[in-house]
């Protein structure tokens, strides 16, 4: 299948930056700091594609939030640093293959913790929309038009490629084209205009028009 587009926008956790390990040791050292088990963070919160923030904020007490955030975000950045990062299969290539004015990241992470973990995969958008930048978070659309607005594009002509149902509501709630990437959910769950086991099955060029021409095998 064949579109043409104008800009791409990336989630990061799981659609480019591969977080299976990576979070679960963040996460797991935090969890603990606090006496309690992953498990118990896992089973009471439902923690994928939400900032982590609101996460922690749901689990104590609203005087413990801001260190308690500090701390998690200081064991996320320690992790990439120290080089347990990986690139979801595609995806850096992907990235490589596009004029740097036209993707874009976007995620519910925090901005320090998304540069160092893309830096670390040799990635530096031109355009990086963090927890930060917005009043609302996914599934609300506003981090992914902030992203259209930065790159000067019609949202109409964007396609968002997230792996979190949030993040794909968020792309519709924003009139955008969906791509699902099936590394943390089931297909059957994400609705999405097309799906794909990862980005390996993408790729994009600069038309003669000056589109982005992509295709998904």
């Amino acid at each position: 299948m064949r579109s043409s587009v104008d800009a791409l926008l990336f989630d990061s956790d799981d659609t480019i930056v591969s977080m299976r390990s990576v979070a679960r040791g963040a996460w797991k050292q935090w969890a603990e700091s606090y006496g309690m088990t992953l498990e118990e963070v896992m089973s009471r919160v439902p923690v994928h594609g939400r900032p982590a923030s609101a996460i922690i904020a749901d689990l104590l007490p609203a005087d413990q939030v801001a260190e308690a955030i500090q701390r998690l975000e200081d064991a996320e950045v320690a992790g990439a640093e120290a080089g347990d990062v990986t690139a979801v299969s595609g995806a850096t290539e992907l990235i490589a293959s596009l004029p740097a004015d036209r993707w874009a990241v976007v995620t519910s992470g925090a901005r320090r913790v998304a540069e160092a973990r893309l830096t670390r995969l040799g990635i530096h958008p031109e355009v990086l929309v963090t927890v930060e930048d917005t009043t609302h978070h996914k599934p609300d659309p506003e981090p992914f038009l902030l992203a259209a607005e930065r790159l000067g594009v019609d949202p109409s002509r964007c396609v968002v490629i997230e792996d979190s149902p949030a993040g794909l509501a968020a792309g519709r709630a924003a009139g955008m084209t969906t791509v699902a990437v099936t590394t943390t959910h089931a297909a059957a769950e994400l609705e999405a205009d097309m799906t794909v086991g990862d980005l390996t099955a993408l790729s994009a060029r600069l038309a003669p028009d000056g589109h982005l021409e992509i295709e998904v095998r």
